[in-house]
């Protein structure tokens, strides 16, 4: 480990995180990375980082102290280094595992794309964790946001996100469109047309397990009852398809004493209700219409219900399967009318890349929005914990911006590391100080008899509140 990250010395009275055997151990004075954040960050994370400093400090009595060590990437590396994200930082984000960081700006002009995903494939970040809760008091456009209780998972590294595409008109476009009509679809009618801009969308099993794995396991750990798969697998097969059941193949094959899926929990619930059951009668009741399908179709059918009873029919039976984490799967575009329409249905959900991109900012809009939406990238090992809106540049320095994107980040940081009761705390406070309607702007306009505060004085009421 280095001493010194763009020529600052580590904080003398911390130690930094270690980890080993895929656990962390965290000591009571950890040294932990902040990147302030372009444009409005600089506000919000003076505020907040007050606000993590009070919680420690009240909860532990000062037996804990949190060593924080500023590491840049954005506008202010740029300007000091004349590199949007210098190696020191991500080695110090690398070396001392556990960090968290304000909005980032992305870099205009070519070079890197964006910060943030930069950041997330460099440490191998695959999980993006967003949960997505409702605060009392926080103004919401649905009527009930209280039911809305879910973690997001969405994986991190690949999808369209991993950057492999060809820009209309340029050789590279050219040959890749040629080789496919040519070549993979000759003598077929699906052409690729030649005037298009070509992108290749990875989804592989290493990255899909990884992922539905650390949602299952956060399940476990939680108490959490269901995990859902989402997808487009309807139209794509073998990409957000193959997502689908590679994630049932982590459920059954991985967690098959704490799992149940929604199709073996159909076939079970069936035999509860009438032990005396026939697998045709029980395929019939599964598959509405079955008679119209072909006997292959029915084999199938009456086989998988088979399979089912004989593998988990004893240890899943007579109710047992009730008390398993519920696996099933929803289409990319259904979840989206789900989640307003029946969102305590759902608990977890594990996602491809571009739909949680999609959906954690559809979810958030229900409970305030992404200025009180916390997130974090954590992969084996690292963690960035981060504000999960942009820079808001024509507020920078205005302290008027809500904090509480950073603020809930950072209560996911301390939970993370075992904080729990500071964690709490500040959870805790910020929902009382909402509800006293001592809020931010965009907070105010939409409360009635609501006092407007700054960014540093809603802090300020969060630590009073504590």
């Amino acid at each position: 480990m280095q001493k010194t990250y763009n020529g600052l010395d580590l904080p003398q009275n911390g130690k930094p995180i270690e980890y080993s055997h895929g656990q962390y151990q965290v000591p009571d004075n950890p040294i932990i990375p902040f990147i302030e954040g372009d444009g409005t960050g600089r506000d919000i994370w003076k505020a907040s980082q007050r606000v993590f400093d009070a919680a420690v400090e009240k909860a532990y009595g000062g037996k804990r102290k949190i060593a924080w060590f500023e590491i840049f990437a954005g506008e202010k590396a740029f300007r000091q280094f004349n590199n949007w994200l210098p190696d020191d930082s991500v080695n110090a984000a690398r070396d001392l595992r556990v960090s968290i960081k304000g909005p980032l700006t992305t870099p205009v002009g070519g070079g890197i794309r964006s910060l943030n995903v930069a950041l997330r494939q460099i440490l191998d970040l695959y999980s993006c964790v967003r949960p997505v809760r409702y605060y009392q008091g926080v103004p919401s456009p649905v009527k009930h946001p209280e039911k809305v209780d879910i973690v997001i998972f969405r994986e991190n590294t690949e999808d369209v996100y991993s950057g492999i595409e060809f820009k209309q008109g340029s050789d590279d476009a050219a040959k890749l469109i040629s080789y496919i009509n040519d070549d993979l679809l000759k003598g077929g009618k699906k052409k690729i047309r030649q005037d298009s801009g070509v992108g290749i969308k990875p989804i592989s099993i290493f990255g899909t397990k990884r992922l539905v794995r650390y949602a299952i396991r956060y399940a476990l750990e939680t108490g959490r009852k269901t995990v859902t798969l989402v997808h487009k697998g309807n139209i794509q097969k073998f990409t957000e398809g193959a997502f689908r059941e590679w994630g049932y193949e982590v459920a059954i094959e991985e967690f098959r004493d704490q799992t149940v899926t929604e199709r073996e929990s159909w076939i079970l619930a069936n035999v509860d209700a009438n032990p005396n059951i026939t697998v045709e009668e029980n395929a019939a009741l599964i598959e509405p219409g079955l008679e119209f399908g072909n006997q292959a179709f029915r084999d199938s059918l009456y086989a998988e219900i088979k399979g089912v009873l004989d593998s988990i029919g004893k240890t899943h039976g007579n109710g047992a399967w009730k008390s398993k984490i519920l696996v099933n799967d929803r289409i990319a575009d259904s979840i989206f009318q789900q989640i307003i329409i029946r969102p305590s249905d759902y608990s977890i959900l594990a996602t491809s890349n571009l739909n949680g991109d999609y959906i954690s900012d559809a979810a958030a809009a229900q409970v305030g929005g992404l200025g009180i939406a916390p997130g974090a990238n954590i992969g084996d090992g690292y963690a960035v914990f981060e504000a999960t809106h942009g820079t808001a540049p024509k507020y920078a320095d205005k302290d008027v911006i809500n904090p509480g994107s950073v603020i809930l980040s950072g209560v996911m940081l301390l939970d993370f590391i075992g904080w729990k009761e500071a964690a709490k705390m500040i959870e805790d406070a910020m929902e009382k100080t909402i509800q006293q309607k001592f809020v931010t702007y965009d907070f105010e306009r939409q409360t009635a008899g609501a006092t407007k505060v700054g960014t540093s004085e809603f802090a300020t009421r969060i630590i009073g509140n504590m």
